[in-house]
């Protein structure tokens, strides 16, 4: 069979292999790189238990086939996956409820599995490349640490990370500006959306392409999305052995890569039962799957600064695959939490379980909640993506208590934060690169 290819989800331009599509980051017609098709899990080797970096192998061989980074797959994973992603039961719930927790790397977030990935990925494309290749990242907060830490003092890569001013956690902001050397942190004067923006015109605008060499470490880049699946594949193989039932997953969702990885890894054959979205007061996606009308609106800021989002991106994947809303209202469901009930929830599950959730955690926490008793006798997941210290200014306050800083999170504490204010304009971007 041949290698899978990829293309973009607005129909321009060629196929292209999965080693070019992780380097483009976004395709030139502005739209995100799908694969032709998927391949199938090798469920057999997935049915014993195995280190994660084996079972990313596993998962991720089918995309990597007749790619030039096949024979590389495994080292990729195995640098990538080196953190722990476990599975926990929790504790005192009468119901079969468990947390993915996915908040033990390097910046204690999700986004460090897809950083690492991608930043190992493109160490074996670029380090014979002559010039800098130009990172571009938004974020809305944990991305971009991520990315930094990922790709910090890789000489062949300079990270752009592109972040809205006031609308992060201190400990994410300190996380996104204290690294310097390769790493250029502009703290945007706008939104998140105006942050993505800028960073999909740059991609696309021709002067920028030909002065510097772009690639996006931003979920739109396919590099990110595959190794995303992976803790899911892992998690619900896992589960499966466990309880006996395919596990259903409650996702915190903001630009809904990790959402889309969890739709995909079901795609592919992994033992997930329902998918749903935990959305904070940015409610476009559960608006869309409530009426039918895609509505894009300006984010607004809310406790779970790394959800603030208002036209999330992975949308175009999700449409692609599903053009209609009741297709894709089969495969998931989304519901949307204020920053009381985030509150009201961190404090009820601390009291009722000893759990401290982050925010970002507590929306997926109270969507669970608000099931119905009959479907909770199944067994649920709720994905932890961030570790509470990163919001101890909004945690503490609610449990009555420090939350204990992980010693990774307290290595960057110290250091000096080196920032560029910016405005939201693509020109004052171009000045910035220059």
């Amino acid at each position: 069979m041949s290698a899978i290819e990829f293309r973009s989800t607005r129909g321009a331009g060629a196929s292209i292999s999965l080693s070019e599509a992780v380097r483009r980051g976004l395709a030139p017609d502005g739209g995100l790189y799908m694969p032709d098709r998927l391949p199938v899990l090798d469920r057999v080797a997935l049915s014993d238990p195995a280190p994660l970096p084996l079972i990313a192998r596993s998962a991720l061989a089918g995309f990597f086939a007749g790619d030039r980074l096949e024979g590389a797959l495994g080292d990729i994973a195995d640098a990538a996956f080196n953190i722990e992603a476990p599975t926990s039961a929790v504790a005192r719930c009468p119901n079969p409820l468990f947390a993915l927790e996915l908040f033990h790397g390097p910046t204690a977030a999700f986004k460090d599995f897809g950083a690492r990935f991608l930043a190992e990925a493109l160490q074996r494309l670029e380090s014979a490349e002559p010039r800098v290749l130009t990172i571009l990242v938004a974020t809305s907060g944990d991305t971009g640490g991520a990315v930094a830490a990922a790709f910090h003092r890789r000489p062949w890569a300079r990270v752009v990370i592109l972040y809205p001013k006031g609308q992060v956690s201190p400990l994410q902001e300190q996380q996104l500006t204290c690294w310097g050397e390769n790493v250029l942190s502009l703290r945007v004067q706008g939104s998140f959306d105006d942050c993505q923006r800028l960073v999909k015109e740059a991609l696309v605008d021709t002067a920028m392409r030909a002065q510097h060499r772009f690639s996006s470490a931003n979920s739109i880049n396919i590099g990110r999305l595959l190794p995303q699946m992976v803790y899911y594949i892992a998690s619900s193989f896992e589960l499966q052995r466990r309880t006996g039932q395919a596990a259903s997953y409650v996702i915190p969702a903001g630009n809904l890569g990790n959402a889309f990885a969890a739709v995909w890894a079901r795609s592919l054959g992994a033992p997930i039962g329902r998918i749903i979205l935990a959305h904070s007061a940015n409610r476009t996606v559960p608006d869309y799957l409530n009426d039918g009308v895609w509505r894009p609106r300006p984010s607004v800021a809310t406790l779970a600064s790394a959800m603030d989002v208002g036209n999330p991106s992975n949308m175009e994947r999700l449409r692609a695959l599903f053009p209609s809303v009741e297709s894709l209202r089969g495969q998931l469901s989304a519901d949307w939490v204020t920053d009381h009930a985030i509150r009201e929830r961190i404090a009820e599950d601390f009291r009722l379980y000893g759990r401290v959730w982050c925010p970002h955690t507590a929306t997926a926490a109270e969507v669970y909640s608000r099931l119905p008793q009959k479907e909770r006798v199944s067994p649920w997941v709720i994905v932890a993506t961030a570790h509470p210290a990163k919001f101890n200014e909004v945690v503490e306050p609610v449990i009555g208590q420090p939350v204990e800083i992980p010693e990774s999170l307290g290595r960057l504490l110290g250091l000096p934060q080196v920032v560029v204010d910016l405005p939201p304009t693509l020109s004052a971007l171009r000045t910035a690169l220059t």
